[in-house]
């Protein structure tokens, strides 16, 4: 059986001179875990990037030329040349003029503007504002209100004032009442939030000229805007290829620089130690020597040669390598907990269960096939799903078994006519020919109850298989370990794995085989339930830890009696679990009846629409829960027989496209 992936340690003495190609190197090929967490709370050295601080003025740059994001695949990337930092010196310097330039022109476009309104405003006022304002039967308002507000400042005065726009943006008007009314007026207009302008007493009006000298000024402001507009985005077309090397390369540089601050160092010399998968330990080293032209120190240490290791202060990290289909079941495992180092990789079982448990429980040969397309579509990158892409071998391996069952339940989206031929032509193969080759519906024919009981046991047969094989990695695991101890004895062990075995088939002997039981039956049960239940003092003996008896007799005693408990109730419950295979595939069985049914009912356009909006409704839902149903059995009737330590998952020193302290 496969285990995990084998590891190295290696110890790196690197010169000064060297240190950024190396950590290139080692970034880029996302292999290399470091060995001991770096101290975020350590910041004396980390300050010092210079490169960090070119990143941020370039991507600066990026942003007002509105360009994309850089994401190019930072393995593309080179460490920056001195050049590079003076072509981003160069670009900065250029933008910023750019910037001084086109801010200094929107301010004096806005004052231009502002004073070509304020003066359009007021062109219609020729009579001299004195003589309004001293009009004994007349009081006159002139100011600035939110356009927004004239219509309800106008409804609210009603007939008790006139308001009148100066403008045609209604930005400025013109408020007269009668001398008894100005009050009310006042208060009408502090309510609309009116800014009162104090207008000079002999102001007749904007003159004519005035009026065409800031429409000009306007003009031409506006089209310095443009010219402006048109500069920065050739400026953009034409570097922004350059500007996109040059993020890629500061991007490289400055996380290269985080890492290299936070390394253990001598004046002239690093010192890096991290693991590394066994297959690329070599291929790495070689490649080290050549890029630091064998300026270079390196050691290698098997797990047993570390001392922290040894002393369990440390544990080894553990990673998964597999082909594309048993690799995107990988995250199932990480997501429950990291298997220990050494022992057996369960992703391979993992992906043999989860997949024909899907299958036998969504039997439908046309949605199964829904699913097959949408894995070949995903692998494709023709349907992108953000990071669903990675799970695509998943979806068409549950397509196929899905399509397997279907056909021998005969479905195809719910419709059992459409298989008929293929399952009669089957099963004339064999004998008698019949449709379909496995009847799930239940029907008053005694033969059809008897096949479904017959489903469910075979259910929970499945079960026994999938249980047994969590035993057994179990077992084998704790003696790769030399952890005979817990191999031997315990619920989960040696014993209570031949208590579980016997019992299943003592039950079958009774119930099929019609046999007696006897005596010697009951002692193998009854010594395998003791030392599967009162494990752990053996355990302890064997395994070399004093005292045996921990806590006294007493405890002993009444630990075991709970575990007898424990012991049958969870191995009852871990069978049992699997009788909601048979259940969701008699549910989905249900469901294709009932959408057949209604569709047949309904009028020819009208079935078919509840035909797809029922099948539909299906493969989305019921597969959601059948997923969530698959994943929970793995997770508590799998893994909990041999996940009872969790190792250390292997994540490799890599970098991203852009930093993630920007």
């Amino acid at each position: 059986m496969a285990k995990t992936t084998p590891m190295r340690l290696i110890e790196l003495m690197v010169l000064k001179q060297d240190i950024s190609k190396v950590l290139s190197y080692l970034g880029k090929q996302g292999c290399f875990q470091f060995q001991s967490a770096f101290d975020e709370t350590e910041k004396s050295r980390e300050s010092i990037n210079q490169e960090l601080e070119y990143y941020r003025s370039l991507d600066q740059v990026r942003a007002y030329l509105n360009l994309n994001e850089f994401s190019d695949p930072i393995i593309k990337c080179e460490l920056p040349e001195p050049q590079d930092f003076d072509a981003v010196t160069s670009i900065v310097n250029d933008i910023k003029e750019l910037q001084k330039q086109d801010a200094d022109e929107h301010d004096n476009n806005k004052r231009i503007t502002e004073a070509y309104d304020e003066a359009l405003a007021f062109s219609n006022l020729k009579a001299s504002y004195s003589e309004l304002e001293h009009l004994s039967f007349l009081s006159l308002r002139i100011g600035k209100i939110d356009p927004k507000e004239f219509d309800e400042l106008k409804f609210d005065i009603g007939n008790r004032a006139i308001v009148l726009p100066l403008g045609e943006d209604k930005s400025r008007i013109l408020a007269a009442s009668s001398k008894k009314g100005r009050f009310a007026l006042d208060t009408e207009l502090k309510k609309h939030n009116f800014i009162n302008m104090e207008i000079p007493e002999d102001f007749k009006g904007i003159p004519d000229d005035v009026l065409d000298s800031l429409k000009v000024q306007k003009a031409e402001s506006d089209k310095k805007l443009e010219l402006l507009s048109k500069r920065r985005i050739n400026f953009a077309d034409t570097h922004k290829v350059s500007i996109n090397t040059l993020l890629g390369k500061m991007s490289l540089a400055c996380q290269v620089r985080a890492t290299e601050n936070k390394l253990e160092s001598t004046k002239h010399v690093y010192r890096i130690t991290g693991w590394i998968p066994l297959l690329d330990t070599d291929d790495v080293i070689k490649h080290l020597e050549t890029i630091t032209e064998k300026r270079i120190a390196i050691r290698k240490y098997e797990p047993e040669e570390v001392p922290s290791v040894v002393n369990g202060r440390e544990q080894v990290p553990v990673e998964l390598k597999h082909g594309k289909f048993v690799s995107s079941f990988k995250r199932m495992i990480f997501s429950y907990g990291s298997p220990v180092y050494g022992t057996i990789d369960p992703t391979p079982f993992v992906a043999i269960f989860f997949t024909i448990l899907f299958g036998i429980m969504f039997g439908d040969a046309g949605q199964g096939l829904v699913f097959l397309l949408a894995g070949i579509l995903m692998a494709a990158k023709v349907i992108k799903v953000g990071g669903w892409n990675k799970f695509a071998p998943i979806f068409m391996a549950i397509g196929i078994t899905s399509m397997i069952m279907g056909v021998l339940t005969g479905e195809f989206f719910a419709n059992e006519e459409i298989l008929e031929p293929l399952s009669l032509w089957i099963t004339g193969l064999f004998g008698k020919a019949h449709h379909p080759i496995l009847h799930m519906m239940p029907s008053s024919d005694p033969h059809s109850i008897v096949n479904m009981f017959k489903f469910f046991g075979f259910s929970v047969a499945v079960g026994f298989i999938i249980n047994s094989t969590g035993l057994i990695l179990n077992i084998i695991n704790n003696l790769s370990r030399k952890k005979f101890g817990k191999a031997f004895f315990g619920k989960y062990g040696l014993s209570g794995a031949c208590f579980f075995w016997y019992v299943i088939v003592f039950v079958v002997r009774i119930f099929l085989l019609k046999m007696t039981p006897q005596i010697y039956d009951w002692i193998v049960i009854g010594v395998t339930l003791f030392f599967a239940a009162f494990g752990e003092p053996f355990e302890r003996l064997i395994d070399g830890e004093r005292p045996v008896i921990e806590n006294g007799l007493g405890a002993v005693l009444i630990g075991g009696l709970v575990e007898v408990i424990e012991v049958l109730s969870g191995y009852m419950s871990n069978t049992v679990s699997f009788l909601r295979v048979g259940a969701f595939a008699l549910a989905h069985a249900v469901l294709g009846f009932i959408i057949a049914k209604m569709s047949g009912l309904a009028p020819a356009v009208g079935g078919i629409a509840i035909s797809i909006i029922g099948n539909v409704i299906v493969i989305v839902l019921e597969g959601m829960i059948v997923a969530i149903q698959v994943i929970r059995l793995q997770y508590y009737e799998f893994f909990s027989k041999f996940f009872n330590e969790t190792g250390r998952e292997f994540k490799p020193f890599q970098f991203t496209s852009t930093p993630e302290f920007k």
